[in-house]
């Protein structure tokens, strides 16, 4: 199929609510990707966040293939073991209890509204349900994690959102604070605001909100659905905080190209959910979750320490490049803001052969973590062609 076909059967088919690049991809390994006619793109994406080890790495290709080819699904009603070994690695690495999995990050922070809201429920009552979350946040386009995301331009069209949900500044603990009033259950946060333009928050906030809602027994949500696995140089960006969440949501990265989400439980909420609470046909397949353990298995403590190393470089690299006015984010999770408008400079950098995305008025890069350095100096030799011109 050319492109041409594909854009018009496209339009005809299929429901218009994304603004797709002009570009039919059909092919791709490691950290370049092919079109239709042949030509290479080095991919800074990661399919949003997603391809954590880029694409069709071997390894995840063989643990997923092999489980297909012995058991696509059963459902929850029985035990599999590739579900159970996600969630023993995913509790090994991030220090929490226990795991829901889902099947997108939308569907994890559902999870964790859920969750707070039990738990808050059998300790303490009815009445004491409202979360609260940032402005500028971002947290999902399903509707409790919509009415979570602080951003007004998402609160369109879709009325009656879900109630319960108040926002504070972020980085401003005093306004946090306030609002930890006795309604509140849980504080929500990403430790890096992605779609929010790459906003690291401050070490500072992050531990006296944590500290706060230790003291008032309000549960402490981080979203890791665009941070975690690895993406800013830890399993997740939390460990760089020096806190311990009560409930953890991710995803993206988890599944390396397959569809997956996890609730992730500490002391606290390890015991909230009982049978019949909660639940998802697709969560936890095996095929999935093979996928799952390979990439756990792969990001040990030195594959997160070249993870660092490549985000340092791309970061000292980036802010010597003409229009740069800045480089946001942890890890290989950047934002690049720019004294120039950002869309046409993304535009030109697919013209050339480079894949980036978009974050408000910044350039956001999410490459794949086991890049080359030989494919990230490619990468920036175009990006710094395309701010030259």
């Amino acid at each position: 199929m050319d492109f041409e076909t594909a854009k018009q059967l496209d339009s005809d088919y299929i429901i218009g609510s994304y603004a797709r690049f002009p570009v039919l991809l059909t092919q791709g390994k490691g950290a370049c990707v092919q079109d239709d006619t042949g030509k290479t793109y080095i991919d800074f994406t990661s399919g949003i966040g997603v391809n954590a080890l880029g694409f069709c790495e071997d390894g995840w290709v063989a643990a997923v293939s092999a489980q297909l080819a012995r058991l696509q699904h059963t459902s929850n009603l029985y035990y599999t073991e590739p579900c159970i070994q996600t969630a023993k690695l995913l509790c090994e690495k991030s220090g929490m209890k226990k795991v829901f999995f889902g099947n997108s990050g939308a569907e994890a922070n559902e999870g964790v509204i859920k969750a707070a809201r039990k738990y808050s429920f059998l300790k303490y009552g009815a009445g004491r349900n409202t979360i609260l979350a940032l402005e500028n946040s971002f947290h999902g386009r399903t509707m409790a994690a919509l009415s979570a995301t602080g951003q007004a331009a998402y609160h369109n069209y879709f009325f009656p959102f879900v109630d319960g949900f108040v926002f504070a500044k972020a980085n401003d603990f005093a306004d946090t604070l306030s609002k930890m009033t006795a309604d509140v259950c849980a504080v929500m946060l990403e430790t890096v605001q992605g779609e929010g333009g790459v906003v690291p928050l401050d070490a500072e906030y992050v531990q006296a909100v944590a500290k706060a809602c230790q003291e008032k027994d309000i549960l402490l949500i981080v979203d890791e659905v665009q941070t975690g696995l690895g993406r800013t140089g830890k399993y997740f960006s939390y460990q760089h905080f020096g806190i311990q969440p009560d409930l953890v949501s991710c995803a993206k990265g988890l599944g390396g190209g397959l569809p997956i989400g996890a609730v992730l439980f500490g002391e606290k909420t390890a015991s909230v959910f009982t049978a019949g609470d909660h639940g998802s046909t697709f969560g936890g397949n095996p095929v999935v979750c093979a996928g799952a353990v390979h990439i756990l298995q792969t990001m040990d403590e030195t594959f997160l320490e070249q993870v660092a190393q490549k985000g340092a470089f791309l970061r000292e690299k980036i802010a010597q490049m003409p229009h740069v006015t800045g480089v946001s984010g942890l890890g290989m999770m950047l934002g690049i803001s720019l004294d120039i408008e950002a869309k046409p400079i993304i535009q030109k950098a697919l013209e050339h052969g480079l894949l980036v995305l978009s974050a408000k008025e910044k350039i956001r890069l999410l490459p794949p973590l086991n890049i080359t350095q030989a494919q990230m100096e490619q990468g920036l030799e175009i990006l710094q062609t395309v701010l030259s011109q």
